[in-house]
């Protein structure tokens, strides 16, 4: 059995959780942080393909041994 606990946050709660260096940065210095979340997503996305891709070569040696 899986039980998902969904959590509800106000808009209150999210917004504290805003470091205020973030809430106070220049429209610059936002379009700097939004291309270092895009790439660090896309690293995370590249680091997982690179895992299955592993993992399939991995089960194909083994299939032909």
């Amino acid at each position: 059995m899986v039980i998902i606990v969904a959590m509800d946050l106000t808009l209150q709660q999210i917004v504290e959780g805003i470091p205020k260096s973030l809430l106070n940065a220049s429209d610059r210095e936002l379009e700097g942080f939004q291309k270092i979340i895009e790439e660090t997503i896309k690293l995370r996305e590249g680091q997982r393909n690179l895992q299955v891709m592993i993992k399939n070569f991995s089960a194909s040696q083994i299939q032909r041994s």
